[in-house]
């Protein structure tokens, strides 16, 4: 009997759902993508699947990672997307991610496999980027290094993410703690605290700042400032002597949603389809082993930074630090 009622009420729960959005399925994706990404991936997927309504909410990666952690497999969210390795990595030893291993993972490089329960989404790089205008209009010197960014005629004129709520944040942390040690970076960042005007929830801030002429020099992502540059935008893409630093951007699936058939249907779709055309449009850094992806203005030829011992205890370590 006790099975009887919790059955009934499990399908009063999912008409319920059904009816508020007209007879339709609801899929809730999380991700912490630009808006322009967003609204692309929001655009296919409605054309793909009309049937179905999609509640995508954006969230900073912090904040999505402490939302699911908190909420575990009772969330309401179905699919997670564009999510820091680091962060998914906590996700998945909290045993809230789907298992995803019936999924051809030979198609990636051999660094984009690192879980049966993640599949890479896109692999992201980051660069020194300039507002040209502004730069002309207080006719600053273009820095040649990450120590020029210390001048104080950049005071209130550079935007960083923060660490302890992007991982594009962490990841330039990251690279300058492996290129100069540990106690040079962090001197280094709290010096150059001092010049920053704004660190930013997320990722995407400091290229919106740059937008916005809010600041003069952002320390962003590569793949965001090209876009920007392609619609006009008069930005410049630097790349100082340590190197790009990058991160692993990745997707999956909440444990349990995966046996409702409108989810796997979308997943599907995004690792078999969208995942590509994203990254051909927004992100061409590689993550297939035969596939290559070319962007207008993209810089050729990166050097990437050293992000070696890239592990989620390391980032708890060195996160614990940051008093910036």
């Amino acid at each position: 009997m006790k099975k009887f009622f919790a059955f009934v009420l499990a399908l009063a729960c999912a008409l319920s759902l059904m009816a508020c959005s007209g007879g339709k399925e609801q899929i809730v994706i999380y991700t912490s993508a630009n808006d322009s990404r967003i609204a692309h991936m929001t655009g296919m997927l409605e054309e793909k699947f009309p049937d179905y309504e999609f509640i995508v909410e954006y969230q900073s990666t912090s904040k999505v990672t402490a939302k699911l952690a908190a909420e575990g497999t009772a969330t309401e969210c179905d699919i997670i997307h564009d999510l820091a390795y680091l962060s998914l990595a906590q996700l998945d030893g909290k045993g809230i991610l789907a298992d995803l291993s019936s999924y051809d993972t030979s198609v990636y490089t051999d660094d984009c496999v690192v879980s049966p329960n993640y599949l890479v989404e896109l692999r992201t790089g980051g660069a020194i980027i300039l507002n040209t205008k502004v730069m002309q209009e207080k006719n600053l010197p273009t820095p040649t290094c990450y120590e020029d960014l210390l001048k104080p005629e950049y005071k209130g004129l550079i935007s960083m993410p923060d660490p302890k709520s992007s991982g594009t944040g962490y990841m330039f942390l990251k690279s300058l703690v492996n290129a100069w040690g540990e106690e040079k970076a962090f001197d280094y960042f709290k010096k150059l605290s001092e010049n920053v005007l704004q660190f930013t929830s997320s990722g995407n801030g400091p290229v919106n700042a740059l937008i916005q002429e809010e600041v003069a020099i952002g320390l962003g992502m590569t793949a965001n400032a090209v876009v920007q540059i392609n619609e006009g935008v008069p930005l410049q893409v630097l790349f100082f002597e340590e190197g790009s630093p990058y991160s692993m951007y990745g997707q999956s699936i909440i444990k349990g949603k995966e046996q409702r058939k409108c989810v796997k249907e979308v997943f599907d779709y995004l690792i078999n389809t969208y995942t590509a055309e994203s990254c051909r449009l927004y992100a061409p850094e590689k993550i297939y082993k035969d596939v290559d992806f070319e962007l207008e203005n993209f810089p050729k030829e990166v050097k990437y930074a050293d992000m070696s011992n890239d592990t989620l205890e390391e980032k708890e370590r060195l996160l614990a630090k940051w008093d910036v």
